[in-house]
């Protein structure tokens, strides 16, 4: 991978698509550190309760059952899944404020990464004269995924529900991110992985459109907490 020229990365992608792999690659050849936004999200999941922001507990709320892919229709799964990513943009643009203060190169990697809030982070970026950039991993292959859950996790036994629900969630996400100009990266084929996200990147320069700073949700109510939500209690 050439020399880094961006100050900070947005890597998103469903579950189980490698985006963890590929970010520590991406930060090992260039000098970054990986900053993850599960860690964010199980945080503002910490400081909130069901009843404060429904938004964010539809997976661990009282009445969401162990393995909602098991459980309930994938079309319903993707639904709550996308519905939980947009409650999440707020929480995004405020890691992406904070990293536009300090000179220190990051990628930031997770699910929740919507290429709208991703959009707007990189108009952000420029605006504030940082070189921001962001990129989607794509497979659509429910089968691929599922077999990449199962060597990651061996203990966990059969996950095609939830493969499914990963599969269909990175066909929006891949539809959305070019809705926004923002680059798309197939996974496979694996080994030349490496080449094609450092393609993107470098070809993302100039993708976002400074209107992508309408794309996203800037202010909102917040719900008592301090975290940022759509949904005020």
């Amino acid at each position: 991978m050439p020399k880094r020229t961006w100050e900070l990365v947005l890597l998103g992608g469903a579950s189980g698509v490698g985006k963890s792999v590929a970010a520590a690659r991406i930060a090992g050849a260039t000098g970054a550190f990986v900053v993850e936004f599960d860690d964010v999200v199980a945080a503002v999941q910490e400081l909130t309760t069901a009843e404060q922001h429904p938004a964010l507990h539809h997976f661990d709320g009282p009445t969401a059952p162990g393995r909602p892919e098991d459980s309930w229709p994938p079309g319903r799964v993707l639904e709550l899944q996308i519905v939980t990513a947009e409650a999440l943009e707020p929480a995004a643009l405020g890691v992406v404020r904070n990293r536009l203060t300090v000179p220190v190169p990051a990628v930031v990697e997770g699910d929740y990464l919507t290429p709208a809030v991703c959009a707007r982070a990189v108009a952000l970026g420029r605006a504030a004269g940082r070189d921001v950039r962001a990129v989607f991993l794509h497979e659509g292959d429910a089968g691929r995924i599922a077999a990449n859950y199962a060597a990651r996790e061996p203990a966990s036994g059969d996950q095609t529900g939830r493969a499914e629900v990963g599969a269909r969630y990175s066909h929006w996400l891949a539809d959305e991110a070019r809705r926004f100009a923002l680059p798309v990266v197939d996974c496979r084929p694996w080994s030349t992985l490496a080449d094609r996200l450092d393609a993107a990147l470098h070809a993302a320069l100039d993708a976002a459109p400074d209107t992508a700073l309408d794309a996203a949700p800037d202010t909102a109510a917040t719900n008592g907490t301090g975290v940022l939500s759509r949904e005020a209690p």
